[in-house]
């Protein structure tokens, strides 16, 4: 089954910590949380988090060691099943009974919290409490703003898209790591001629296919293009960049770059992993997630030192910015606008002092296998065994003039889900160019 783009946004947030356990779980000295703002002593704010570890047991620390440091003021914490967390919180803030602090995504789901006034305006928050601004990645707020004022709290982890190489592939077909697009396009015959996918692409998975259209549109019309589109500009879609970028995808598609069959490549079993770590493809365009089960999958791929990675390359004669990158700029906490003043006030004192303190920092780094959205880390991300790959995670991550949400994750359900079919049909030449665009236009804003 193809995930939702709800559903994908766990995965790309927690890996694999997305248990398959029971669809609720309560936990937390303060006892299972209630449905409603309220619950517990009038200075005790609730809190819902994701089941699966490594996340779950993060999250509760960090609530617990808050708790313990703050009797008077404390959090109630419940853990839920990432479906049924999904269920319950879009069915709880409808009916004005959230969680004092409201886990998220960002993006899309935020802005339609923030349209229909649940959820609480940090910008002067912020303003006062520059520090806590100050220690998070800038491009882990884009995610968090709309229509220019912050409404939630950056948290947890940070998920590039990365462009991987097959080096040991790269050495025998006597290829170097590109420097540009065009240089990518060279490699194409070239890998080609020798009977290897230039790219691996798990064309089954509609949200895989997405990460090129993302790059592609950043690199040749600058980030610019599709901030017009999140912000609901009329025909915003039409920028001559967005022709390019589709013209180029199913020229890529023609020549054959992302190898034969791709379209029944299946991201949910890893396959598109395992053509890269077993030389079948050279390349592969994928989250910053993959590098740790291609760790555990690949056998000595990772350990023997044969995987490349980079930042995806500009195009000639781009307005983009190289140093831009798309995925998963963190994960949010909003506060719900229809707390109690004083849960407010907990749930701030949350984010001053418990989110993302020393401790859960560490424990995001050495249990969670990936890079918090904190500065000032790079001491500790040293001393892991994956000390390479998470300081390129960390300096793409902080030094992003702009870190692009996810589409899928920016965009309204509506609109996303048209545009993912589109992209899939895309992919399978079953729309042009024009009408990806005309039928784009069609849903922006809804």
């Amino acid at each position: 089954m193809e995930r939702s783009p709800i559903s994908r946004r766990t995965f790309l947030s927690l890996t694999a910590a997305a248990g398959a356990g029971a669809a609720l779980t309560a936990c937390g000295s303060s006892g299972p949380g209630g449905g409603s703002s309220g619950g517990g002593a009038a200075n005790t704010a609730s809190y819902w988090f994701l089941t699966g570890q490594p996340g779950e047991g993060i999250r509760q620390a960090a609530a617990e060691r808050f708790n313990k440091a703050n009797p008077n003021n404390k959090l109630q914490f419940t853990a839920f099943e990432n479906d049924a967390y999904k269920q319950k919180i879009k069915t709880a803030i409808g009916a004005g009974q959230a969680p004092t602090l409201i886990w998220g995504w960002g993006g899309g789901g935020l802005k339609s919290y923030v349209d229909a006034g649940q959820v609480e305006d940090l910008t002067g928050w912020f303003g006062e409490n520059a520090a806590v601004k100050d220690k998070l990645f800038p491009s882990s707020f884009g995610p968090a703003t709309v229509g220019g004022k912050i409404y939630a709290m950056p948290c947890e982890t940070v998920q590039p898209i990365v462009l991987y190489y097959n080096k040991k592939v790269f050495e025998q077909a006597g290829a170097q790591p590109p420097q540009s697009f065009e240089d990518m396009m060279a490699l194409v015959p070239k890998f080609k001629g020798k009977g290897i996918a230039p790219f691996s692409l798990a064309g089954k998975a509609r949200w895989t296919n997405m990460m090129w259209l993302e790059f592609l549109l950043d690199r040749i019309g600058g980030a610019s293009v599709f901030q017009a589109v999140f912000d609901g500009q009329k025909d915003a879609w039409s920028d001559p960049a967005v022709l390019d970028m589709l013209t180029k995808i199913q020229t890529m598609v023609k020549d054959g770059a992302f190898g034969k069959g791709f379209s029944s490549v299946d991201a949910a079993n890893n396959a598109d992993q395992a053509l890269l770590y077993t030389g079948k493809a050279a390349m592969m365009l994928h989250g910053g997630w993959t590098y740790g089960s291609m760790k555990n999958d690949g056998g000595d791929f990772v350990s023997g030192g044969n995987l490349g990675w980079m930042n995806f390359p500009p195009v000639a004669g781009g307005k983009g910015d190289p140093s831009d990158t798309v995925g998963n700029p963190g994960q949010y906490l909003a506060i719900s606008a229809k707390a109690t003043a004083e849960q407010k006030e907990t749930a701030k004192k949350f984010f001053t002092t418990g989110v993302l303190d020393a401790d859960e920092t560490k424990a995001w780094i050495n249990d969670g296998g990936s890079v918090p959205v904190v500065k000032g880390t790079e001491s500790v991300l040293a001393a892991s065994p994956d000390a390479a790959f998470l300081k390129f995670v960390y300096d793409t991550s902080v030094n992003a003039k702009t870190f692009a949400q996810s589409w899928d994750q920016a965009l309204s359900p509506t609109a996303a889900e048209t545009l993912l079919d589109n992209i899939a049909k895309l992919f399978q030449n079953q729309v042009s160019p024009q009408q990806w665009v005309t039928n784009m236009n069609q849903v922006i804003g809804k």
